[in-house]
């Protein structure tokens, strides 16, 4: 009998801390509003610190990303009031025009809206499959032909809607620098395959300072600020 009444006040307890969690994890659902702008971001709340993702951030501002070294820039675009006050200077007064199409209409320059979204796409999928692996060298998992194959037959997918999105010349600039990422992160996934077929020890650091690695991460960043700025920047850790 005493069993009983320990069990039914353990199964409560739990049932309570349950409720509590389920509370606990509701309250901290937050999203942040930008007044001006439509849309919101997911807030996730760390050690009493609130956080955003950066990339989110400046599409939702339609501001701008740039890298260099270990430090991230994010220019805020300037308010129309700013612009049409501000003089002019002879930098901006020489600025050329948008190009016409044959049916009068200005062309598009820069990235394109379909292929940015396309290639938004791919990278998710490339930094996805990144993670992955990377996860998998750390934790000393073994690195399978399977699902290393389901991750590049994706990725392979997706780039050929990226390909077929492109529709200016910086569109078909920066397709090859994503066609860049997707062949580099098949060469680094079957030096690990190869490693696991023929049983080498995989040391869990063994991408810590990995140049193809750290190529891959850098042109990601680079390529994540182009769409963040619609322009098409050559970056030499693409190639």
């Amino acid at each position: 009998m005493q069993n009983k009444r320990l069990y039914t006040r353990l199964l409560f307890a739990l049932l309570l801390c349950s409720l509590f969690l389920v509370i606990g994890r509701a309250a901290q659902q937050r999203t942040l509003l930008v007044t001006g702008r439509t849309g919101e971001l997911a807030i996730v709340e760390m050690d009493g610190r609130l956080y955003v993702e950066i990339q989110a951030l400046a599409q939702l501002t339609n501001s701008s990303l740039s890298f260099s070294g270990n430090r991230m820039v994010l220019t805020l675009p300037a308010s129309s009031a700013h612009m049409e006050s501000a003089p002019s200077s002879p930098a901006s007064s020489a600025r050329p025009e948008p190009a016409a199409s044959s049916g009068g209409q200005p062309a598009v320059v820069g990235l394109s809206k379909e292929f940015i979204r396309a290639a938004i796409e791919e990278m998710s999928i490339v930094r996805e499959w990144r993670s992955t692996l990377t996860n998998a060298v750390q934790r000393g998992y073994p690195i399978t032909d399977d699902w290393i194959a389901n991750f590049r037959d994706e990725a392979r997918k997706s780039l050929r809607l990226v390909q077929v999105a492109a529709s200016t010349e910086s569109d078909r600039n920066a397709f090859v620098l994503l066609t860049n990422v997707f062949n580099h992160m098949n060469k680094l996934s079957d030096r690990f395959l190869e490693a696991n077929r023929t049983r080498t020890y995989i040391s869990p650091d063994a991408l810590n300072n990995d140049p193809l690695d750290q190529s891959i991460l850098n042109c990601a960043h680079s390529l994540a600020a182009m769409a963040a700025n619609g322009q098409f920047v050559d970056d030499a850790s693409c190639h």
